[in-house]
């Protein structure tokens, strides 16, 4: 399922590139599933075999009447080919390109108390100055790291956090003994 959600993601993104529209769709796109997301009734009628895909074209042209026209052929198509359950992982996979082609990365900074937002910054500028792209920071609080930082850039983590070099101390310990 996760290789036919990479697919119709890099076959929408590459429509979207090409007509210069993909912050519409990506926005768009993320409406759509988010609204889908919410609300059981509106799954029921699109993921259901009992609706045919004439009613669910129906249900699809009251719905995003106003959408751009390459993402609304492209959801008559996941209609059409009874894909529309894999809605919501095309719209990660189709994030997850426009985060690419924009040159952005996420990074979540972890600490025991809530840091003071001067210091997120500046470790958000870091990584940024560093990495060469901007970057969307997220700051969670988990006292369960006493101390330090957790920095996860993308899907590489630095933890420099008092718990992870306690639990580095009792491995050493524990072979030693």
């Amino acid at each position: 399922m996760e290789e036919l959600a990479r697919v119709y993601a890099e076959s929408l993104f590459g429509v979207a590139k090409e007509k210069g529209t993909l912050d519409t769709v990506r926005d768009q796109l993320g409406q759509f599933s988010s609204t889908l997301e919410g609300n059981k009734d509106l799954q029921v009628f699109f993921f259901s075999p009992s609706f045919s895909s004439k009613e669910k074209l129906e249900g699809l042209s009251l719905a995003v009447s106003d959408a751009d026209p390459e993402l609304f052929n492209f959801l008559q198509l996941l209609i059409e080919k009874h894909r529309m359950p894999a809605v919501f992982r095309i719209n990660s996979q189709f994030e997850e390109l426009w985060k690419t082609e924009n040159q952005r990365i996420e990074v979540t900074v972890t600490s025991a108390i809530e840091l003071d937002p001067a210091i997120a910054e500046q470790v958000g500028a870091e990584v940024e100055r560093q990495t060469g792209k901007q970057v969307e920071l997220t700051s969670r609080v988990d006292e369960g790291i006493i101390g330090g930082l957790v920095l996860q850039v993308g899907n590489m983590v630095l933890d420099t956090s008092i718990r992870n070099n306690l639990e580095k101390l009792r491995q050493s310990v524990a072979r030693a003994a």
